[in-house]
């Protein structure tokens, strides 16, 4: 008889690459990690990874049986949060995908206020930059900026009406100068962010006229968005970022809005691969976040 838990560890090995990074996940060690995948297979009669010293990846076989075994589990999950939604209760496990800047300085403290609420709820937390592709991995949700190029994805609003900002530390700006209009930045440090393999060295403001398009350079460049904020923060160049990533720096004084009502929108989005992933946890906390982005002096109210 197959064991649920040999189960669950298959695919979080298959997942995290290793039965050492599964064991983390689990609270488990390698060795529990390593003996329940062989159970499992002894179950099957089949090999599902191929190991060596070096290395372990799906076998054909193993490839062949993850979507049943992720299947399973989500029916089992599914089970749960049905019993526990007709208690008026949210329960069960919610993977979440958020960016760097916004995940560690706004979501955070939001997403704990979240679990208090319906501590039933399991969260998995992902932070990154780089996008994850819904569609391959086990994410139930990611929060995104911007107007999403691929229309088979399912993209719940968020906030909008949220505009990205162009702004400065006190110190640059005493010692460099004001940018007046878009074109200023051209003789300015401007710190740039990378997304997947591209620097976001063009910036587009909203003008009377339309949108109008600066390239910029500038010494520093980081695919963490964090980072270039830090370094806004620390003096050292100018940053375009979302509203809602600053607002606390704004308001703080640590940065200085710059070329005020020209910046271009920037959703942000709640998105899942397909309409079967926006579960009972999905929808209530894209309702939750709504509400906090609604708050006086958020960005995304304000411009």
């Amino acid at each position: 008889m197959i064991r649920l838990d040999d189960l669950q560890l298959f695919v979080q090995t298959t997942d995290a690459g290793s039965f050492s990074a599964a064991a983390r996940l689990a609270d488990t060690t390698p060795a529990m990690v390593s003996n329940a995948v062989q159970r499992l297979e002894r179950e099957l009669g089949a090999r599902l990874f191929v190991r060596s010293t070096r290395s372990m990846r799906l076998s054909d076989d193993g490839e062949r049986y993850l979507p049943h075994a992720r299947a399973m589990l989500d029916a089992l999950a599914g089970g749960s949060r049905v019993l526990a939604e007709s208690r008026g209760e949210i329960s069960g496990l919610l993977r979440l995908s958020v960016p760097s800047d916004i995940g560690r300085h706004v979501l955070l403290p939001w997403l704990d206020a979240f679990q208090e609420d319906h501590p039933a709820v399991t969260l998995q937390l992902r932070v990154s930059d780089r996008s994850a592709d819904l569609h391959r991995h086990p994410i139930d949700a990611a929060i995104r900026y911007g107007t999403l190029d691929d229309s088979g994805l399912v993209a719940q609003a968020l906030a909008p009406d949220n505009r990205r900002v162009l702004c400065a530390s006190p110190a640059y700006l005493a010692k460099h100068g004001t940018p007046r209009q878009p074109d200023d930045l051209r003789d300015h440090n401007c710190l740039c962010f990378v997304w997947g393999d591209t620097v976001h060295d063009r910036w587009t403001f909203d003008m009377p006229r339309g949108a109008h398009t600066v390239k910029v350079s500038g010494n520093r460049i980081s695919d963490d968005a964090e980072i270039t904020r830090r370094w806004g923060v620390a003096g050292y160049g100018i940053v375009y970022k979302s509203g809602i990533d600053v607002i606390d720096d704004l308001a703080a004084g640590r940065l200085i809005e710059l070329l005020p009502g020209m910046g271009e929108r920037s959703p942000l989005n709640l998105v899942s691969a397909h309409r079967s992933q926006l579960t009972p946890a999905v929808q209530r906390l894209r309702d939750f976040l709504r509400e906090k982005l609604k708050t006086p002096g958020n960005p995304s109210e304000s411009r």
